[in-house]
């Protein structure tokens, strides 16, 4: 697929930007730095627009998810925006239906578990992506130079939400119906997938720079389960996206001993969590893959000098690797206050 005369990428006018270049694999003057979850709750202002709004209908009015994709880029200086969304958006699209609840996650009316739940998984269509592909397209617009990130769920973490009905640390239903049908499994996953991937690449065709794909709860897996049960499908995504010229980010929390695999299914960067040094993934990627991360998110909370000695650390590890874009280990929390972010973006660039 060839992206249109007008994407940032084909006129150049991202593609020469630090965070491009640097999942590109190539080093730079210095390391572009963005915030997983830059743009949420941790911002007043985005508390005061979404005051009275549900969460996936904010992400679904175009103007709304715009200036709130463009909130931390305006506030912190960052070198990209990660467009505001939802992994679940993709179900609600297709007419699952599915809530946020404060303090518990994404919640569905009507789990999907047996066979004669399948008649509700339908196909999404171009109508169906309009108010994704508008809101890129408004935010892009905006946005100039600074590249926007494109994401997605991984299917084993969006199908996850999808059998037990929320979120779940121990994936009880999951692993059963892993394991007891994997027929029943492998068609789930597969739509699971199907949906993701369209959702991506709407996002990109309307002018996203790059993607991310998250796993969450992979790290809930063992290797070979993860192999069997999650790979492929993920596969399936990277797939689907890989006619277009965009770094393909994956990430996933406590994925220490998955990393290579990650990587295998198609990914370009690999995103890494706090809980795995950069040099380590750099050793176990065979030291040609750019990495992304990996702040300690808790760090956020203590004082400067403690976290800027720990982003020292970071960032002296990250030299191991081909490139290094800087980011935290997992999303900034809703309590963190935003001037240590800016603080923090303006250390990483130099300016202070």
């Amino acid at each position: 697929m060839v992206l249109s005369k007008s994407h940032p990428l084909v006129t150049g006018v991202t593609s020469e930007s630090l965070l491009v270049q640097a999942y590109r694999g190539i080093r730079r003057e210095r390391n572009p730095i963005w915030f997983m979850r830059q743009a949420g709750r941790s911002l007043p202002e985005y508390r005061a627009l979404r005051e009275g709004v549900a969460m996936l209908d904010a992400c679904l009015r175009p103007e709304m998810a715009t200036e709130i994709t463009l909130q931390p880029v305006i506030r912190h200086g960052v070198d990209a925006a990660i467009f505001f969304s939802d992994i679940v958006i993709p179900l609600r699209l297709a007419g699952i239906d599915v809530d946020i609840v404060a303090g518990v996650g994404p919640v569905m009316d009507s789990p999907v578990r047996t066979r004669n739940d399948l008649d509700r998984l339908r196909e999404l269509d171009l109508a169906d992506l309009s108010p994704i592909s508008q809101a890129v397209g408004l935010v892009v617009a905006e946005l100039g130079a600074t590249p926007l990130i494109g994401f997605g769920g991984a299917p084993f973490t969006l199908a996850s939400y999808l059998i037990e009905g929320g979120p779940s640390r121990e994936l009880p239903v999951t692993r059963a119906l892993m394991y007891d049908d994997p027929l029943l499994w492998e068609t789930i996953l597969t739509w699971v997938a199907g949906v993701t991937s369209q959702f991506l690449r709407a996002q990109v065709l309307a002018g996203a720079s790059a993607i991310q794909l998250f796993d969450s709860w992979a790290g809930r897996l063992t290797i070979d389960e993860y192999r069997k049960f999650a790979a492929p499908y993920s596969r399936l995504v990277m797939d689907a996206v890989s006619d277009l010229p965009v770094a393909r980010v994956h990430f996933g929390t406590m994925t220490r001993d998955l990393l290579q695999d990650m990587y295998k299914v198609g990914a370009t960067v690999i995103g890494v969590d706090q809980f795995t040094p950069l040099d380590f993934a750099n050793e176990v990627l065979g030291g040609q893959v750019p990495l992304q991360g990996n702040i300690d998110p808790k760090l956020l909370t203590a004082p400067w000098e403690q976290l800027r000695s720990h982003v020292d650390e970071v960032l002296a590890l990250g030299l191991a690797a081909p490139a290094h874009v800087v980011n935290l280990g997992h999303g900034v929390p809703p309590d963190t206050d935003p001037e240590v972010l800016t603080r923090l973006v303006a250390y990483v660039r130099g300016d202070s």
